[in-house]
């Protein structure tokens, strides 16, 4: 047996309890990845300057044999389904409820897809799938196990999975994609229903969406650089009205575990968004959704500005519905995954279009989850969370297509 394949298994021995126990070294890896030799691996380049947007893209055509509606020139194909083992002669079983989810470049010139499963109880986790340069499935795995409703999270610019629990008092599992090392527990993060995370590069802070109806916008100044996680200051938004701008001033949590009371409840000033899910950042600025009210909203790290990209009561085009996860192309371009609405993924382009790239057909008791893209920008990833049925077994897809 592999160091790799009997650390895993130690891992899926040792669940949750076993994770600050772990001296295998912390998940630092910088810009590249850690490897068993010690040595940092260089990540090969990937073609985001190449990539001109998706304002370009044609009309949806009737589903294809997997029930996917595609631009002309796509295709699909279905990586994994829950219950069932992704490769044939495996034995790592796909997770039930998959959710948000991310790419990583692997040396070889392959790419890893992380996904969350939403499992309650104890029983959720993040699973991964790799691929190797041809984009041949080569191995399943998984790289957290014994958490609860992990919903969306966040991947770094070190190369690691934020994994965040949907629960009163979730935390926050710091994962490495590539199955190397156990995942770490943030609970500098803080303790509440989290749903996603973002980390702005210019400043280093981390910024994190509570999936409440009165939940809050909050931001993570580290008490170390990056990627150090382990102490800083947890703050929550408040949204002022200056100048006829509405500007965001910040207030730290005094109590960011929640131990007394909601980290929501903390701050009297603290502004509330209605059910806070998918986040990114691009250019200066994060990019995050509220369900309740059908939002994209934006916020300018430089500038403190707040404002709405995308509102279902005033957008000419209101076809995004059910806002949810979220990931950004290289061009600017904010995908958001649909929670219902036509089970879509919409693209928010830089143009103000609202161009919708993938529907799934026949699904409609489901949620499209975890979009992500290959380093080439010629695949992209998402899962069906329920597939065909409100319970059944969730559906993980490839497209393949001249995205980039």
């Amino acid at each position: 047996m592999s160091e790799i394949g009997a650390n895993r298994r130690e891992f899926i021995r040792l669940g949750v309890k076993g994770l600050a126990a772990f001296a295998g070294g912390s998940l630092l890896s910088g810009s590249a990845s850690v490897f068993p030799s010690g040595r940092l691996m260089a990540q090969p380049a990937s073609r985001e300057s190449s990539f001109e947007g998706l304002h370009r893209l044609g009309p949806l055509l009737p589903p294809d044999e997997n029930g996917i509606m595609l631009p002309a020139g796509y295709r699909s194909r279905v990586l994994a389904m829950t219950g069932k083992p992704p490769l044939p002669d495996g034995d790592y079983v796909w997770h039930a409820e998959p959710d948000g989810g991310a790419c990583y470049a692997t040396p070889d010139g392959g790419w890893v897809y992380v996904s969350n499963s939403e499992v309650p109880a104890k029983a959720g986790g993040v699973g991964a799938l790799r691929f190797n340069s041809r984009g041949d499935l080569v191995d399943a795995y998984p790289i957290l196990s014994g958490t609860t409703s992990n919903c969306a999270g966040g991947k770094t610019p070190w190369n690691t999975w934020l994994s965040c629990e949907e629960v009163d008092h979730g935390l926050v599992y710091e994962c490495d994609p590539f199955g190397e090392k156990f995942a770490e527990v943030r609970p500098a993060l803080g303790a509440f229903r989290h749903e996603a995370v973002a980390v702005d590069t210019d400043h280093e802070h981390l910024y994190l969406t509570e999936d409440e109806p009165d939940g809050c916008f909050y931001r993570f100044r580290p008490q170390r650089p990056l990627p150090d996680l382990s102490a800083g200051v947890l703050e929550v938004a408040e949204v002022t009205e200056k100048n006829g701008k509405r500007l965001v001033q910040w207030h730290a949590l005094p109590d960011p575990l929640a131990k007394d009371t909601l980290t929501r409840k903390q701050i009297a000033r603290a502004s509330h968004f209605d059910g806070g899910e998918g986040i990114g950042f691009f250019g200066g600025k994060v990019y995050f959704t509220t369900k309740g009210d059908n939002r994209v909203w934006v916020y300018d790290v430089h500038t403190s500005e707040i404002g709405v990209l995308y509102d279902i009561k005033t957008s000419p085009n209101p076809i995004l519905k059910g806002v949810d996860n979220v990931v950004i192309t290289p061009a600017g371009d904010v995908i958001v995954a649909e929670d219902g609405g036509d089970n879509q993924l919409v693209a928010l382009t830089p143009e103000g279009g609202v161009v919708p790239i993938v529907q799934v057909v026949g699904q409609d008791d489901s949620e499209l989850c975890g979009p992500a893209f290959d380093p080439s920008y010629t695949r992209l990833y998402f899962s069906s969370q329920s597939g065909f049925s409100k319970n059944g077994p969730g559906i993980t897809y490839e497209i393949t297509g001249p995205f980039a």
